[in-house]
């Protein structure tokens, strides 16, 4: 690697740190400001439009540090084709059960800042993950289904049940979308699931093997201290016998 991709990759790194908790907060904005018209659909004129407002400005956030990590980049090309999710975020189309991928960059950052242990990613991966995409996908399905007139999908409390029961595939069929674009939700909604439920389970399975490989480490350890003892101690006993045989 030369010294300018070197120097690349340092600024790039500075850049992530430096922006993870902008990003955070942009992400929590976005979700308040997506939210709120959703859980409230007669709110103020002017509330709407606030709202309205930072959500255009929360995409305004997520397209200058793309555009700034890209410039970074040492194989522009190659870092764009590896984040594909933020070209998707950048050219979301106008469909609104699909705005609630702009808080991938929330996520990663957030993943970012997990402790580095396991158990850690562990416990973040399932309380905050399970919450925070039953929660958004409540509020995409109920956005995309309660306009409807034969919709049974109605209200947040239905709409989190149902994100709940298809999130962990129990799936009463009590609730259940009758739109496109809430069909669209309940997709994103399984395949999230599984791969929320398929990252727990392999960090568990790579904790598990790192646990047992560290206490094997620990055994062996404690058996060659053991063989050395024990040739510490035939050596003494040797020495003493030529003692005494001298004698």
């Amino acid at each position: 690697m030369t010294a300018e991709a070197t120097e690349r990759a340092a600024l790039l790194q500075r850049w992530e740190r430096a922006t993870d908790w902008p990003l955070i907060a942009a992400g929590v904005i976005f979700l308040v400001a997506y939210a709120v018209p959703i859980l409230n659909p007669d709110v103020p004129g002017w509330l709407l439009g606030l709202c309205r407002w930072l959500l255009w400005i929360t995409w305004g956030l997520f397209v200058v540090d793309f555009v700034v990590r890209v410039s970074l980049a040492e194989r522009r090309l190659r870092y764009v084709a590896r984040r594909w999710y933020d070209v998707l975020i950048l050219a979301l189309p106008l469909l609104r059960s699909l705005q609630l991928l702009r808080l991938i960059p929330m996520i990663i950052a957030l993943n970012r800042r997990a402790q580095t242990r396991l158990r850690g990613r562990v416990a973040i991966y399932v309380a905050g993950g399970a919450s925070l995409l039953a929660f958004c996908a409540a509020l995409a399905i109920l956005d995309a289904e309660q306009s409807t007139a034969d919709a049974n999908i109605t209200n947040f409390g239905e709409a989190m049940w149902w994100a709940v029961t298809t999130m962990t595939t129990v799936g009463y069929g009590d609730r259940y979308p009758v739109t496109g674009g809430g069909r669209l939700v309940a997709v994103g909604l399984m395949v999230g699931g599984i791969a929320l439920l398929g990252a727990v389970s392999a960090t568990l399975a790579s904790w598990l093997i790192e646990t047992v490989e560290a206490e094997k480490g620990q055994v062996e350890d404690l058996q060659t201290m053991v063989l050395r003892l024990e040739a510490k101690i035939d050596q003494l006993a040797a020495e003493q016998q030529d003692g005494s045989g001298s004698d």
